[in-house]
């Protein structure tokens, strides 16, 4: 779908050649359309040498079990936001500790997934009713009867094979005020 109006003035977009790629432009105030994008995220929450999981209740995916997750909102930081999809959907609350993967998905609107290691804290899972209809810690064994989607047992490998701690955010980093959050080995 073709941007036909600048979202920052409201003008009417043209087509111009711009690094290399057509992109759309604003002949009035310069901003520049750079393509679709969508960050979500997804939290590996363990308790007990348990994940939690949870089963979609809606597409795509739906009667896969997968790990809680969703999409960021605008101005909300990142940590924030799976943590809030882990409450949202399960009634868990739990924190980040690090970045675990990361994956890359090139398409109309481009996807890029950020799963994290996150720690539990306390709740007891009880599904939303809306987007899971189902929510509860398994163990590998319990996973093994399951229909565990294929990206969420990629992920629990890696969660489980990591050979480092991931990226865990720099808090000395982030206390400059700026809002930015930074995450390091």
């Amino acid at each position: 779908m073709a941007v036909n109006f600048c979202v920052s003035c409201g003008h009417s977009m043209e087509t111009r050649m711009i690094d290399g790629v057509e992109r759309r432009a604003c002949p009035s105030c310069g901003n520049v359309h750079w393509g679709n994008y969508s960050v979500g995220v997804g939290a590996l929450v363990f308790k007990d040498q348990k994940m939690l999981l949870v089963r979609r209740a809606q597409e795509p995916g739906k009667g896969k079990w997968t790990n809680p997750g969703g999409y960021i909102e605008q101005l909300e930081p990142i940590e924030e936001t799976v943590a809030r999809e882990v409450w949202e959907e399960t009634g868990v609350r739990a924190e980040v500790r690090s970045i675990v993967a990361l994956r890359d998905q090139p398409r109309a609107v481009h996807n890029v997934y950020i799963a994290f290691e996150m720690e539990y804290i306390e709740g007891e899972p009880k599904p939303d009713e809306r987007e899971v209809d189902q929510a509860g810690f398994f163990s590998l064994e319990e996973m093994q009867d399951m229909d565990v989607a294929s990206f969420t047992r990629w992920l629990i490998d890696v969660a489980l094979h990591a050979k480092e701690g991931g990226l865990a955010i720099d808090r000395k980093a982030t206390g400059q005020g700026s809002g930015d959050v930074y995450f390091r080995l």
